[in-house]
């Protein structure tokens, strides 16, 4: 969905592809990022409605990938060129269908490990650095969340590598049918399943807390009774 995305707002851009690659100002090889929510590892956090914008985005990617960029675009618009004179035609029930578990999968990976890593590591705060310092739940757990956002960080490109080897390819659809609102309702709907989907699965440390809590609970009475 990257080169849909990129169809109608790098325009400006793509004859600055040709050139070679250019160096921001004080910087050096800026190298792609990755994070954990709905933006992939190249996709950009702000539309690409202005050549700033553009600009910032194609510095962000490797030589290799803007060679692969730019042949897409050139493909994308020739395609689209072509099916101007066309009737354009909604997209089948099963294209929706793909369109939505081809967004969901990946989500279900990342909602999965910002919960489960949010509730392990605020659990474990809460328990060792909570205690110390008095914290209180609620601290502990946005603390935990930190965890969770500095762990995605990581791991995030390692989730869509292996969503990629599940062998689902970009859907197939025509540059009009991409636009239709029937296959964005489907991508926006697609993620929001995912990431709900993994975000419950990602509750299963809750499973043990109980334990944890009991054990905390019989250690603290020993030593009570011990002391008195």
């Amino acid at each position: 969905m990257l080169k849909l995305c990129l169809q109608r707002a790098l325009p400006p851009a793509v004859h600055k592809l040709k050139q070679p690659p250019q160096r921001l100002p004080g910087g050096g090889r800026h190298t792609p990022s990755c994070w954990m929510g709905t933006h992939g590892r190249n996709e950009p956090r702000e539309p690409l409605n202005s050549p700033k914008r553009a600009k910032e985005f194609i510095y962000r990617l490797h030589p290799s990938e803007r060679t692969c960029l730019l042949k897409e675009l050139q493909s994308f618009e020739s395609m689209a060129i072509a099916q101007e004179t066309l009737e354009p035609s909604p997209p089948t029930a099963a294209q929706i269908r793909y369109v939505l578990f081809h967004n969901a999968i990946p989500f279900v990976g990342f909602g999965f490990l910002d919960n489960a890593i949010m509730i392990a590591a605020g659990t474990q705060i809460e328990l060792s650095i909570g205690v110390t310092l008095g914290i209180s739940t609620m601290a502990a757990a946005a603390l935990g969340n930190l965890v969770s956002d500095l762990a995605g960080l990581g791991l995030a490109g390692y989730v869509e590598a292996l969503a990629s080897r599940l062998g689902m390819q970009v859907p197939d659809l025509t540059p009009k049918q991409a636009d239709m609102w029937q296959t964005r309702l489907s991508s926006h709907m697609g993620k929001a399943i995912g990431v709900s989907i993994g975000c419950i699965l990602g509750m299963f440390p809750l499973l043990f807390l109980d334990d944890e809590k009991e054990k905390e609970a019989q250690t603290c009475s020993e030593a009570a009774s011990h002391s008195s």
